[in-house]
């Protein structure tokens, strides 16, 4: 008879640290999406503006970009066959 209230205690005790949680976290949620909402007035995302040329600008990254890769991979054969 004597463990009841003891129980009742602890179910008790286990509802408020649960319902003390569960606030915390819905509090951390509304105060991300607001520092979110914020930030995104403050600071809009850019939208980036269309080149005039847009074709030969990636071609000629593209031909940068293939030709840096060549390179150090020839660098790397020319490394590794210095060392055999």
């Amino acid at each position: 008879m004597g463990e009841s209230p003891i129980i009742l205690e602890g179910v008790t005790l286990m509802l408020l640290g649960m319902g003390f949680v569960f606030f915390f976290l819905v509090l951390l949620v509304g105060a991300t999406r607001l520092l979110s909402t914020v930030s995104m007035k403050l600071q809009p995302i850019a939208v980036p503006k269309a080149a005039s040329n847009a074709g030969s600008v990636t071609e000629d990254s593209d031909d940068t970009v293939v030709a840096a890769i060549t390179a150090a991979l020839h660098h790397h054969k020319k490394k590794l066959s210095q060392q055999a």
